[in-house]
């Protein structure tokens, strides 16, 4: 579909899966090609899917995973700020949550802005095709309240490269008004990753 490779995709973000780690059957796994972690999760939880499955795991920081910056997942990749190269998927991380009280991976606009300009590998990879972030874009699945929050220069990534696919985290089903997908202007589809999605 549009001459990207087929495969299946486990993303997951902010709330361990029962399913997955509690009541874990190897088969829930099966034909998984990749798992990707949008934030908020145990490195406990990465390490042992990355183990039990035979699918390799990349994340990003949502911003509660400060315990990463002493210790990380093992046997997981980080994809925060650059393009990575998955059997010709070009997949860009940016972690973190608009920055309303002091700590690890949250930012300003500004700062936010300020980090898509240093990633290189978009203009040398000729774009991405998935957008993997922690925070939603905002008008798009965000929230009113500050820590929820949307990112604006996320909008101009989206309009200007035009992904497949954007999915992220921090927005938890519990909060209401809950929407698993989206579409937005440029054609992207928004996926909210809330505990896990297929």
């Amino acid at each position: 579909e549009g001459g990207l490779p087929v495969m299946r995709i486990l993303f997951i973000a902010d709330e361990e899966s029962k399913s997955l780690w509690d009541y874990f059957d190897r088969s829930k796994l099966e034909g998984v090609d990749l798992i990707i972690s949008c934030g908020d999760l145990s490195p406990d939880y990465l390490q042992f899917l990355v183990t039990m499955g035979r699918a390799p795991l990349l994340y990003v920081y949502g911003n509660h995973d400060e315990s990463y910056d002493f210790r990380p997942p093992l046997g997981c990749e980080c994809i925060e700020d650059r393009v990575y190269d998955f059997r010709g998927l070009r997949i860009l991380g940016l972690g973190g949550s608009y920055r309303y009280r002091k700590g690890s991976h949250m930012y300003t606009e500004q700062e936010m802005r300020k980090r898509v300009q240093r990633v290189k590998d978009i203009a040398l990879k000729n774009g991405f095709d998935i957008l993997v972030t922690h925070a939603p874009v905002k008008g798009y699945g965000d929230l009113p309240d500050l820590p929820h929050q949307g990112f604006t220069c996320f909008s101009e990534l989206l309009e200007k490269y035009h992904p497949k696919y954007m999915v992220h985290g921090h927005v938890h089903k519990s909060y209401g008004n809950f929407r698993r997908e989206l579409t937005h202007p440029s054609g992207t589809r928004i996926i909210t990753a809330y505990e896990k999605y297929l």
